[in-house]
C-alpha cells in the first residue's frame, strides 16, 4: 500500500474524485504545508494558518500506478493557476503534491516533464515532502458522500467508467 497527499483546491471534491477509482483503498482530507500543527478550518480559511487543503490518497500500486494517480490529479485541477481552483480563491487552494515517500520524487518529476512538455515551466503545482499533514475536522471527511448536493469544483465524471470501482 502506498500513499500520497494531493492539494488541488477544495478538498471535498478531490477526495470524492479519488474515492471512486479502482485501486484507491482509502482517503482522508486535511491540511498540509503550513505554519502550525493541527490547524482548524477557520484558521486556514481566515489566514491564521498557512496550510493548503489536501487529500491523502492510499492506493494499491498493483491496481493503480502512481502515474495513473497523477494523470487523474491533473485531470481535475488547473496546474497553471496560483492559489485558485474553480471559484475557490486563496492560498489554501494552491496545488501541490506532497510526498509520503521521497523515493517517488523522480517518478513524479519525470511524469510532469512528459505530461506538460514545454509548458512545465508554467506549472504552479509544487512537489514537496509531506512533513505536516493533519486531518481536517470530522465533518469534512467524506463530505460529498454525507452531503451529495454539496459544492464541488471537481468534475467527478472525468473518471472513465473502466477506472471506477
Amino acid at each position: 500500500m502506498k500513499s500520497i497527499v494531493l492539494a488541488g483546491g477544495c478538498f471535498w471534491g478531490v477526495e470524492a474524485y479519488f474515492q471512486q477509482l479502482k485501486g484507491v483503498t482509502d482517503t482522508s482530507v486535511g491540511y498540509v504545508d503550513g505554519n502550525k500543527r493541527n490547524p482548524t478550518y477557520q484558521e486556514v480559511c481566515h489566514g491564521g494558518a498557512t496550510h493548503a487543503e489536501a487529500c491523502q490518497v492510499f492506493y494499491d500500486e498493483n491496481v493503480i500506478s502512481l502515474d495513473h494517480i497523477l494523470d487523474h490529479f491533473f485531470r481535475i485541477i488547473n496546474p497553471f493557476s496560483l492559489n485558485r481552483q474553480g471559484h475557490d480563491i486563496g492560498s489554501q487552494y494552491r496545488s501541490g503534491i506532497y510526498l509520503d515517500d521521497e523515493n517517488d520524487r523522480g517518478s513524479i518529476e519525470l511524469f510532469m516533464k512528459n505530461y506538460f512538455k514545454d509548458d512545465l515551466k508554467k506549472v504552479q503545482t509544487k512537489i514537496k515532502v509531506n512533513h505536516d499533514y493533519d486531518l481536517a475536522e470530522t465533518y469534512h471527511q467524506d463530505y460529498l458522500i454525507k452531503n451529495p448536493g454539496g459544492y464541488c469544483h471537481v468534475n467527478l465524471g472525468l473518471a472513465k467508467a473502466e477506472e471506477r470501482k
